[in-house]
């Protein structure tokens, strides 16, 4: 199977993933076969063999060659009632570019693993509300793909992995929890500087498909960078993006609007409680968004490598045609 271009071939897929690219020349059957990635771009590439509603398992390896650039988004469909639709095919889909219909080439809704982040709070207006935070995030990682790419970033004026230098990423619950129970809160806050480096190490992650969950008041008094950077590293991402607000009445520096923000512009959703009781589901809730994604491919008509960003409408109907909600990003931007 070869995809060509020009007359010319190539061995890899240029992906965008919502913004991200990853260009490069290898063979799937060499360099791929020993790389977390291969199993998606296998199934991709049986997919595009067999129509964008069907899928196939070859019988024996095979060298794909492409030389056309794939851009694959993450979205979650939801109906009037804003429960998740599943088991869509690719029919029931279509996705414009600037106002230009694509052509699909594939659909899928797999629970496979994905990259996720954990970016918590610190300072010291979270010191009363440590402890139900704790007990929501492990809870979240017990509803997550086991095995999910988790690590954690914290927070306060200072930013901080979690995990050891030596532990880029875990899926262990008991390190999680020896991770989270040493949160201490205190200081000012830092949250753009905290999304900043998630969104830096969510590409060391081998997993195509990544998330972030933001828990924090969305106020900022002590990062280096400004929400206008963040929002812009957000959109270059193709990371998923979930916020949790949590406020005190009395807090001059809550922003709820930044958090609604980072959540819109990456496809992903804002949740703010009014209870810390609240907390639990709402985890779970994200828990559930992240594995029940459809991830959607297409080959994009515009060959254009001028680094501009492209707006993206994904439309998704019923088996009766019915309108159905899509939460996903708003576009991605191009290679230069």
């Amino acid at each position: 199977m070869e995809f060509r271009r020009n007359g010319q071939s190539f061995h890899q897929v240029n992906k965008y993933s919502g913004g991200f690219v990853r260009p490069a020349r290898r063979l799937l059957c060499g360099y791929y076969a020993r790389t977390p990635h291969f199993p998606l771009l296998l199934a991709i590439t049986a997919l595009l063999a067999a129509g964008p509603d069907h899928a196939q398992t070859p019988e024996r390896p095979f060298t794909v060659s492409v030389d056309v650039d794939l851009v694959v988004f993450n979205a979650t469909v939801l109906d009037s009632k804003g429960r998740m639709v599943k088991g869509l095919l690719a029919k029931s889909f279509h996705l414009f570019e600037d106002g230009k219909e694509q052509e699909i080439k594939f659909v899928q809704q797999e629970d496979v693993p994905a990259t996720v982040g954990l970016v918590i709070d610190n300072s010291g207006s979270m010191k009363p509300k440590l402890s139900e935070v704790v007990k929501a995030a492990l809870e979240f990682a017990g509803s997550s793909n086991p095995q999910d790419e988790l690590f954690v970033v914290n927070f306060n004026e200072r930013v901080f992995m979690g995990l050891p230098n030596s532990v880029p990423f875990t899926n262990s619950i008991d390190q999680l929890r020896s991770v989270l129970l040493a949160i201490q809160a205190n200081g000012k806050t830092a949250l753009y500087d905290a999304v900043a480096m998630a969104l830096k190490h969510l590409d060391l992650g081998s997993h195509q498909k990544k998330a972030l969950v933001v828990l924090s008041d969305g106020g900022d008094n002590a990062s280096a960078i400004g929400l206008k950077d963040v929002l812009q590293l957000a959109q270059q991402s193709n990371a998923t993006i979930y916020t949790i607000g949590i406020f005190d009445p009395d807090d001059a520096d809550k922003n709820p609007k930044v958090l609604q923000q980072l959540a819109t512009l990456s496809g992903g959703q804002s949740f703010l409680p009014k209870t810390l009781e609240e907390l639990p589901n709402i985890w779970l809730k994200i828990a559930g968004g992240i594995r029940d994604q459809y991830t959607i491919g297409y080959f994009s008509t515009n060959l254009k490598h001028d680094g501009a960003f492209r707006n993206v409408r994904i439309v998704a109907t019923d088996p009766n045609g019915k309108s159905l909600r899509v939460r996903a990003r708003r576009g991605y931007a191009a290679p230069r």
